[in-house]
């Protein structure tokens, strides 16, 4: 059983750009991000796209290659074999042959994915947003990204197969 799928690993990492696009245009909550940013028109245009969207996606696949552990259930078997199943007892392949796409769905991924987006991305941008002083408004549209990107990125990891 593969675990670690690689061209949904990469589409899941281009999705957090596709989700982004979407999220951050003006006519969805770009506006709205960069009022509670303090950015401005210039300053959005003024950065390196090359750089910003290159390690934009270089993170969006660190996360993706992460999400497995998160999102697909067995991976917690396949940890307990050492990650080399032909050293693993008997036990692990009639439990791999019966429980193997056990909550193997876009859905359930999606769920667990939003579930990791509320518990994991909510705090971490939340505290760095109050000590940057940044508004509740930012702490929404900022965390509200990542929960519906790590949902998209959990759906397609866990249901991919």
């Amino acid at each position: 059983m593969e675990f670690l799928n690689f061209p949904a690993i990469i589409v899941a990492a281009v999705s957090a750009l596709v989700v982004g696009f979407i999220w951050y245009n003006p006519k969805v909550f770009g506006n709205a991000w960069m009022q509670a940013a303090g950015m401005t028109d210039e300053q959005v245009k003024g950065g390196n796209m090359a750089k910003i969207f290159g390690l934009a996606l270089l993170f969006a696949f660190l996360l993706a290659t992460a999400l497995p552990s998160i999102v697909i259930h067995q991976m917690g078997v396949f940890s307990l074999v050492g990650g080399d199943p032909s050293v693993a007892l008997p036990s692990y392949e009639a439990l791999m042959n019966d429980y193997g796409d056990a909550f193997r769905t876009f859905k359930h991924g999606a769920l667990h994915g939003v579930i990791a987006g509320v518990f994991i991305a909510l705090p971490i941008i939340g505290t760095n947003a109050l000590f940057e002083r940044k508004g509740a408004k930012y702490i929404f549209i900022n965390s509200g990204y990542w929960i519906v990107t790590l949902g998209v990125m959990g759906a397609i990891i866990c249901g991919w197969k």
